[in-house]
This record gives C-alpha cells, structure tokens and sequence, in this order.
C-alpha cells in the first residue's frame, strides 16, 4: 500500500470531487427540472443528433439500461423524439429540450466552470487538463487487472 499512497489519494480526491460535483449541479439544474445525467444525455444528443441509443450510450456516462430507462422517461415528458428509419432508431431534440437547453446550458458551464476559475490561475487550468487527459487516455488503455 505504501507505493500507491500518491495514486489512491489522488484517485479518492477525484471521486470526492465528482460526487460533490454531480450533487451541486443536481440542486443546480433543478431549476430546470433536470437531474445532471439527463443534461449530459440531452446535451450530447443536441450535439450529435440525429444519433442511435448504442451510439448515446457510448457518450455518456449512464449504463444502456439507465440510458433506456432514461429515454423513455425523456419521450415522455417531450423533450426527445425516436424515429424509426428502417431498421434504425434514431433520437432527437424536441423544441421543448432545445429551449431549456439554451436557458440551462450557459448557466451549467459557468457553475461547472467556476470550480476551477475561482481557484486555478488558467496555467493551472491548462496544465490540469493535459493531466487529466493524458490519465484518461491511459485508463482506456488499461484492462482490467488479471486475476
């Protein structure tokens, strides 16, 4: 344990801060009646739409079955539709998303944002990032440990 004091610490510090960070941005977004997994999911979609269920879920950070729970829930209080094209099921944006994704999204970035601005110089910010990038890349590189 003692060689991977550094690692786990960093490691437990970045999950204390994205679950105090999703809990912020979940009493955020009530205002606009959103939850921050169906921010990410509508965001993503208006990003790429229109786009198929597998390819959402490779974007976002919900499981495929949350991610089928989580669309039927959005088609019916209106903010996507699915369309059949053939064999393809396509989602998009109703005008109903599309709306309160351009009240909420300006104030989601800049809470999200005023994390790391209130605190880091934008050196900082920048060297955060490659760090943080160069960790992820690898991460998607590394399986899971053999037994």
């Amino acid at each position: 344990m003692r060689n991977n004091t550094m690692g786990s610490l960093i490691w437990l510090r970045l999950m204390r801060f994205t679950n105090q960070s999703n809990q912020l941005s979940n009493d955020f977004l009530k205002r606009f009646d959103l939850t921050t997994a169906q921010f990410d999911v509508l965001a993503q979609i208006q990003l790429h739409q229109p786009l198929t269920q597998s390819e959402l879920a490779d974007r976002v950070t919900v499981t495929q079955g949350g991610i089928s729970r989580m669309l039927a829930r959005l088609e019916t209080e209106g903010y996507i539709v699915r369309k059949q094209d053939w064999k393809t099921k396509t989602i998009n944006l109703t005008e109903k998303a599309e709306a309160i994704l351009e009240e909420a999204m300006p104030a989601q970035l800049a809470f999200q944002t005023s994390f790391f601005e209130d605190v880091l110089t934008k050196e900082e910010e920048k060297t955060l990032y490659r760090l943080m990038t160069r960790v992820h890349k690898h991460s998607q590189k590394k399986g899971l440990p053999s037994e």
